[in-house]
């Protein structure tokens, strides 16, 4: 398969790229751009080895984190929430109380853990459902491109 190169993706893709890498390092298998119930898209959603779901926001500026007036919304579908950000991020700007990753394209270094905060277990099966089926389509999608799935 073929790989997009650094320089063909925008900052925020840099930054999941890199973040991909360093959940797997942490035993966590993450897809991009994991769409949620109430219309919310986070930029990486991450499910453990033990059903431990995490999500990661990318902030690859001071405008992209003020602009982004929805992540507290990203919460409650979660048991820990991260921000990952490069090493130029000014890290001041981001609220106490959630984690803290910084990354580049190749990887990314947990700086600040995030509180854990349980889900119930009927929101965690309906996630843990919603992330399988969502790797599966796009599996499917890579082995059969014109199989014109959603």
């Amino acid at each position: 398969m073929l790989q997009t190169p650094l320089s063909d993706l925008a900052p925020g893709q840099v930054l999941a790229r890199g973040m991909a890498r360093a959940l797997a390092d942490l035993r966590y298998d993450s897809l991009p751009e994991m769409k949620l119930r109430p219309r919310l898209r986070a930029d990486l959603m991450a499910l453990g080895h033990k059903g431990e779901i995490w999500i990661v926001e990318c902030k690859s500026s001071r405008a992209d984190f003020r602009a982004d007036k929805k992540w507290q919304g990203y919460l409650e579908w979660c048991d820990r929430y991260f921000w990952a950000v490069d090493g130029d991020f000014p890290t001041d700007l981001l609220p106490e109380g959630t984690g803290l990753f910084i990354a580049d394209g190749y990887g990314g270094e947990m700086i600040r853990e995030a509180p854990f905060h349980k889900l119930a277990p009927a929101r965690r099966r309906v996630i843990t459902l919603d992330f399988a089926r969502a790797s599966a389509r796009r599996l499917q999608r890579l082995c059969d491109p014109g199989i014109g799935m959603l």
